[in-house]
């Protein structure tokens, strides 16, 4: 399994990291593939080159848009790129996004941003390796990076 990686220079915590450590200890059989790029908007045509060139059979699209209005402007441009780089490679990216205003406290803020990547490398371990797992958390409100909210 290669499994693609792209991060930011952006981001205030490094979420490629975390995402590469909870795969790399809860996986095995996989090759990690990763590039950094300076902004989320950058992300999309790199997380289609790591599935086109670096053959990827799934990427991670990790980054940290800002509080201000451009930023969650930039961001939204960004998550329309990386669903248009799945449906023109049929390939899963996982968007892993943390904005800045999610927190108003810089350590929960780097909490959120460790715990979200790493549970979205455990959805990743899921859809590649245990399909079904996934399937039965349908419905269940679980939620990454924050505590779940359970089912209606």
């Amino acid at each position: 399994m290669r499994i693609g990686i792209c991060d930011t220079t952006f981001a205030r915590f490094d979420m490629g990291a975390a995402a590469i450590d909870e795969l790399k200890n809860n996986a095995t059989d996989l090759t990690i593939i990763r590039q950094t790029v300076p902004g989320v908007k950058d992300l999309p045509v790199t997380a289609k080159i790591l599935i086109e060139e670096e053959n990827c059979d799934i990427v991670m699209a990790l980054g940290m848009p800002g509080p201000m209005e451009k930023d969650k402007v930039c961001a939204h441009e960004a998550s329309t790129g990386l669903i248009n780089a799945q449906l023109m490679t049929n390939k899963h990216i996982l968007e892993v996004f943390v904005h800045e205003d999610e927190e108003d406290n810089p350590e929960d803020l780097k909490v959120l941003a460790e715990n979200r990547a790493r549970e979205h490398a455990q959805n990743l371990i899921k859809m590649m390796y245990h399909p079904k797992a996934m399937r039965k958390e349908a419905g269940t409100g679980v939620r990454e990076g924050k505590p779940n909210v359970g089912p209606l």
